[in-house]
């Protein structure tokens, strides 16, 4: 489902479906031999980067309505959004990490650490 609410007629690939998809991509043009974890996290910060680039001077109260507002700004951020996708799900099959089961984990150790009755409208100090 689109951030909009509307309802994709495109059925959307699961992520080990992408992870497939990128591992046969990358064969197919013998890329893997580049695709080590440094080179690979290297790619994925870049890209962190072209996104964050983004919304560099934008004043953070307007950062929605950038991208909601302007269709080719939207599309500009989706590209760089699915760039870091792409690299994080290849990194994480080089490393052979179920990228899914390793955010459920994640997810419940954050539930346990970050009570809702502890934390509601609170933003977590540094530890």
């Amino acid at each position: 489902m689109c951030h909009s609410g509307a309802v994709s007629t495109t059925p959307e690939p699961q992520l080990d479906e992408l992870t497939r998809l990128m591992r046969e991509f990358s064969a197919e043009r013998d890329w893997m031999q580049f695709h080590d974890p440094k080179s690979l996290i290297l790619a994925l910060v870049g890209e962190v980067g072209e996104l964050a680039e983004l919304f560099q001077w934008v004043p953070a109260d307007q950062a929605v309505a950038s991208v909601t507002d302007d269709a080719a700004r939207r599309t500009r951020v989706g590209e760089e959004i699915a760039d870091v996708l792409l690299y994080l799900v290849r990194l994480a099959d080089e490393l052979g990490i179920d990228v899914m089961e390793a955010a459920r984990a994640k997810q419940a150790a954050a539930r346990t650490r970050f009570p809702a009755e502890g934390f509601k409208g609170v933003a977590p100090e540094k530890a």
